[in-house]
């Protein structure tokens, strides 16, 4: 019998390998971007022809020489590596010499390039497989240009199974848009058959950068962390440090209806990676409202032997070693970042409902404030002083619902109930307890399925008679309670163990129309401050407002100078 396997031709070996890099524009721009970025460029300007198949990208990088030019396109030709073992310690966006091989097989290719220092530029034509068919001396400034024509022009079946070019354009701008977020001190310049699409403006930090991309974003509405994180053990190439780089939108106020932005970066490249986008969902569990998610970026820099890079063309996924210390060291940061101290009381001003609450004590008159209290004064403890930085004082109730808490900065006002279940949800969370009751709760006419419900939280419950069920353990908080019934029967209708805890928090907490005492209050504030999670409730609630001190002396225009007769 004939042999039926054959060695596949070379042009056929260069398409199939091309397109595992180069898929479409969006693919294109990538990998131009990243070298241009990979030769240290601060200004990148993109021009995008997409009726024409054309992309040009354009940077003031450190250039390359003529050498180097003839040499780029070649199969596998690149500056970044020189052994098998530096793909293990990989420090570059682009390492594999494919990206502009491949053009070369898929497109038209050309290259202008003047390195700094050099006398003058040169420009390459580069034809099929990357051999330089023309080169001549041209004026250019340091940088490179580089311009691909007619994509996929040689393979006209492979635009037809692309997205339609709309969908393809939206995917560039969020490919850029991805890019800036890992290297914010860049400025782009985007165009889109000769007119300018968009641009960026460089930003000190991503949270400074990100209200660009995302325009309903304030940056007051975001927490911005960076950490050194020591390198788990045994790494190979002495580095002690590694980086974390965490921006968040404050669940109070900064949260989408989708999961479709919670991002991942590693040194300088976004990447998929389901397990640290799980462990990111999981650091918000219980502060966001249903049905919503987080607005969070984060950037991990990490030492090169611990990252595994080639698990995919495109560079997308990536394996990381020991992965259940980087996911610990991402939820000990979500955790920093979610606390409330005197460094994010600025950060804290809620600038919508702040304008709104003065709009409406100027249109209705004053608060009614419940001031016949007996004052007490109020000393911190040791504790609370290790606890937070920010130190809140309760001066006042409002409509036996709020407290109003006076710190160097400025007044908060607290919802009671919320604050005070959030406290209960944490405490249970860390301690949940069944314990016996005597008598037995006893309900009536329970369906099989809220029987297997209590029992799925640990209850013990049993038949009592016909239609009768007596259940003889309950939550700790439950068990001085005048409705406790009530409470075990709401619940049996339905949710997991942390749904209980959330049901038994909210019911066992302070009612709103309760009045507190200075002391009640500042105890409550004291506990509140100490929670892990204090900006909202474990249904997603906001828990304060605060009024900065400065926007108070706007709305009263102390600002003003009369005269000194006034004594302002």
């Amino acid at each position: 019998m004939a042999s039926t396997i054959y060695a596949l031709p070379a042009e056929v070996v260069h398409l199939i390998t091309a397109g595992e890099v180069i898929d479409s524009l969006a693919s294109v721009v990538r990998e131009l971007v990243e070298n241009s970025l990979d030769a240290g460029a601060t200004r990148i300007v993109v021009s995008l022809w997409p009726g024409q198949w054309r992309v040009r990208v354009a940077d003031n990088g450190c250039g390359m020489t003529l050498d180097d030019l003839q040499k780029a396109a070649t199969a596998h030709s690149t500056s970044k590596i020189c052994s098998c073992a530096d793909l293990w310690k990989i420090t570059s966006l682009g390492f594999r010499g494919e990206a502009l091989h491949s053009l070369t097989t898929l497109a038209d290719l050309e290259i202008l390039s003047r390195p700094l220092g050099g006398d003058c530029g040169w420009r390459v034509v580069y034809g099929y497989a990357g051999e330089a068919l023309y080169v001549e001396a041209c004026a250019i400034a340091p940088g490179t240009v580089v311009t691909v024509s007619h994509l996929f022009g040689n393979c006209s079946g492979r635009r037809e199974g692309l997205p339609t070019l709309a969908q393809q354009i939206k995917a560039v701008q969020a490919t850029i848009h991805q890019i800036a977020l890992c290297h914010p001190h860049i400025t782009w310049q985007v165009w889109q058959n000769d007119r300018e699409w968009f641009s960026l403006c460089p930003a000190t930090s991503i949270g400074q950068l990100l209200p660009q991309i995302l325009h309903q974003v304030k940056e007051a509405d975001l927490q911005e962390v960076k950490l050194e994180i020591p390198n788990p053990e045994n790494s190979e190439f002495g580095i002690q440090k590694s980086g974390l780089h965490l921006v968040i939108g404050l669940p109070d106020r900064c949260h989408r209806h989708r999961p479709d932005w919670i991002r991942v970066a590693v040194n300088g490249r976004m990447v998929k990676s389901s397990e640290l986008e799980q462990t990111i969902l999981s650091g918000f569990y219980r502060t966001l409202p249903r049905d919503r998610y987080p607005i969070t970026f984060l950037h991990l820099l990490i030492s090169p032997e611990h990252i595994n890079w080639n698990r995919n063309p495109a560079k997308t996924e990536i394996y990381l070693n020991q992965l259940s210390y980087w996911q610990e060291q991402i939820t000990q940061a979500i955790a920093q970042a979610l606390r409330i101290n005197s460094t994010s009381v600025k950060d804290a001003v809620h600038t919508t409902r702040v304008g709104k609450l003065l709009k409406a004590a100027e249109e209705k008159g004053g608060y009614n404030v419940n001031r016949s209290l007996t004052c007490e004064e109020h000393k911190t403890h040791p504790e609370m002083l290790l606890a937070t930085s920010l130190q809140l004082k309760a001066v006042a109730q409002v409509n036996n619902t709020y407290i109003v808490a006076e710190h160097p900065g400025g007044v908060w006002l607290v919802e009671q109930h919320i604050a005070h279940e959030r406290v209960l949800y944490e405490q249970l969370c860390d301690n949940w307890k069944i314990i016996p009751i005597e008598p037995p709760v006893i309900l009536y006419q329970l369906s099989p399925a809220q029987v297997s419900q209590l029992q799925r939280i640990d209850l013990d419950i049993e038949p009592f008679g016909e239609q009768l069920w007596a259940v003889r353990t309950v939550p700790t908080l439950l068990q001085q309670r005048d409705d406790c019934a009530d409470a075990i029967l709401e619940l049996s209708w339905g949710g997991d163990l942390q749904a209980a805890q959330v049901a038994v928090a909210c019911r066992s907490a302070i009612r709103n129309g309760t009045t507190l005492s200075l002391q009640e209050m500042q105890t409550l504030l004291d506990e509140w401050q100490r929670t892990r999670n204090p900006r909202t409730c474990p249904h997603g609630r906001p828990i304060y407002l605060s009024l900065e001190e400065s926007a108070l002396a706007r709305f009263f225009k102390r600002h003003w100078v009369i005269g000194k007769s006034h004594g302002i």
